[in-house]
């Protein structure tokens, strides 16, 4: 006997409901994404919501769901960008930084090792020339105990730094481990920071990933251009704090060996000497917030970890006097005199901002500077008229699917097959409204999934109705055909669906990009296509049955 109970019904129908319900934004797209956007800029105001967004809030109701699925590239359009991380630059920090202690450990030992003056080198390498060479292998001991063990599995064992000698020269280099190491992390941390700040800026379901060694794709949809997404990401903003040799310098006069000449932000010909080797630099701030100075000027506080906080208010209680530059990108924006020790590890950078300017360097501050310059390789810029075609072409592609398949059920199995295509219909709509739950990204192999779920969706009723077909030829009643045709093909429908979502799962975990939008709406078909066919489909047949009660069955 047919029999499915009220609970079960309940849940089905629930469940539909729900899906239904879920799908539903993406019905009004536009008026669901300028709410979307209005709630989020209301968010970051503190609340504070300005007539302009107050309307665009009003846009769709806040008690009904809001989820949509995001365009990808493609269908959107946006920016396309394949960079190279310069990882060679950050060699040279490192030297630059190194320096210091090198120089105090050998003052330590001036009596054996005489006066030391550091030489011209290659980027990635520290020199440094004895006046006392006997006393060299002394030199080799104290540099080389500034070593640490490689911080990777793959330099287990090894050293950071390698000393030698070069006749009265100490030189001190990376290690081959090393770099490879520094090389991975540059690339790791690159690859976070262009993320924090592409999510800064609030861009919908951006595409970060690595690619070889040294190498980042980035797509981002609904960017304007390529060269907006370069200005977005690019900066470097590297903040750094260095001790004032002199003001009013001459660019055209060498600065000498561990100073450089930085030019002024906001002030047209001036230029500083500075130490090389900055105190504190901005991979040490925790915060950074856009504020306003005593006089009301837009301006950017800031505040460090306890290590910049410690190494800042010593240098402030030993400067006491001494003016202090302020160095973002090889640009001073200022250089203040230091009035007082400054133990808080806090402070307020001021200069010719606007008010957005000061947002923008706060959000790069805050996102972390770049480890070391970019190489685009690749930049595209695809317009949304493209994203329209491509639109209006997987539209086309699913309708004529859906319509070549509704027919075919049609006229194959009668009213039965309208029974199964009334249950395509809520499938695909099941597909949107999980894909609108997850917040998942449709691209173009997106598109080409649910086509193919549409094709798939009925593979089900087709093995059941089939199945209750070759009942009905056994002279089995309407009733009993029913019921055996669900219960034989029920094995058939879970292997050949299970064997797909395998697939499914294994083009998501090992694919990228577009693949894995294939894979995610393949998968969340074959999960709806089979609910729809075993619990959607036998019930509307159910409860027709229950009302009409056939003495035959067409099939």
């Amino acid at each position: 006997m047919l029999q499915i109970d009220l609970w079960k019904r309940v849940l089905i129908w629930a469940a539909v409901a729900v899906g239904l319900l879920l799908a539903l934004p993406n019905l009004f797209y536009e008026h669901v994404e300028t709410h979307n956007d209005a709630v989020a800029a209301i968010e970051a105001r503190g609340g504070e919501a300005t007539p302009e967004l107050a309307a665009e809030a009003a846009m769709w109701p806040d008690w009904m769901p809001s989820s949509l699925v995001n365009l990808g590239l493609d269908l959107r359009g946006g920016a396309h960008l394949l960079a190279e991380v310069q990882v060679g630059d950050v060699y040279e920090s490192r030297m630059e930084a190194l320096w210091p202690e090198v120089r105090d450990v050998l003052r330590d030992e001036r009596d054996v090792v005489g006066t030391i003056r550091l030489q011209p080198s290659a980027p990635d390498a520290l020199r440094v020339r004895l006046s006392q060479p006997e006393g060299m292998s002394r030199a080799l001991e104290v540099v080389g105990g500034l070593a640490r063990p490689v911080g990777a599995a793959a330099g287990a064992g090894a050293q950071d730094l390698e000393v030698r000698a070069e006749g009265d020269e100490l030189v001190v280099t990376l290690s081959e481990a090393e770099k490879r190491a520094t090389d991975d992390r540059t690339v790791r941390q690159a690859l976070e920071i262009i993320r924090r700040r592409i999510d800064e800026v609030g861009t919908r379901e951006p595409t970060i990933q690595r690619q070889g060694a040294d190498r980042i794709l980035i797509q981002v949809p609904g960017v304007g251009s390529a060269a907006e997404l370069k200005e977005i990401i690019g900066t470097t903003a590297q903040l750094t704090f260095h001790p004032v040799v002199s003001r009013n310098a001459d660019p055209d006069q060498p600065p000498g060996i561990g100073n450089e000449t930085l030019p002024s932000m906001d002030q047209e010909g001036v230029f500083y000497t500075v130490e090389s080797a900055p105190v504190v630099t901005g991979d040490q701030l925790v915060d950074a917030q856009p504020s306003f100075d005593e006089n009301g000027r837009p301006a950017v506080t800031f505040r460090f970890n306890p290590t910049g906080a410690r190494a800042f208010g010593d240098y402030t209680a030993a400067n006491i006097g001494n003016p202090f530059a302020i160095v973002l990108d090889d640009e001073v924006i200022s250089a203040p005199v230091i009035q007082s020790h400054i133990p808080g590890g806090s402070g307020i950078i001021t200069g010719n901002f606007t008010v957005e300017e000061s947002t923008n360097l706060a959000v790069l501050l805050r996102a972390g500077a770049l480890p070391a310059g970019l190489d685009f390789l690749e930049e595209r810029t695809i317009g949304p008229e493209l994203g329209a075609d491509s639109i209006e072409a997987g539209r086309i592609a699913t309708i004529v699917a859906f319509a070549a398949v509704l027919a075919f059920m049609g006229l194959s199995y009668g009213r039965f097959g309208l029974f199964a295509n009334v249950a395509l219909i809520l499938n695909i709509a099941l597909v949107f409204g999980l894909l609108s739950l997850i917040g998942a990204t449709l691209t173009l192999p997106g598109i080409a999934g649910i086509v193919l779920t549409v094709g798939m969706a009925v593979d089900a009723n087709v093995l059941v109705f089939e199945r209750i077909r070759e009942e009905l030829r056994t002279a089995r009643g309407p009733s009993r055909a029913i019921q055996l045709g669900y219960e034989k093909a029920l094995s058939a429908i879970v292997d050949a669906n299970l064997t797909t979502f395998i697939t499914a799962v294994i083009l998501y975990v090992m694919g990228s990009g577009p693949v894995r939008g294939f894979a995610i709406t393949l998968g969340l078909g074959i999960l709806t296509s089979v609910f729809t066919a075993i619990f959607v489909t036998r019930l509307l047949i159910v409860m027709w049955f229950e009302r009409r009660r056939p003495r035959t069955l067409e099939v």
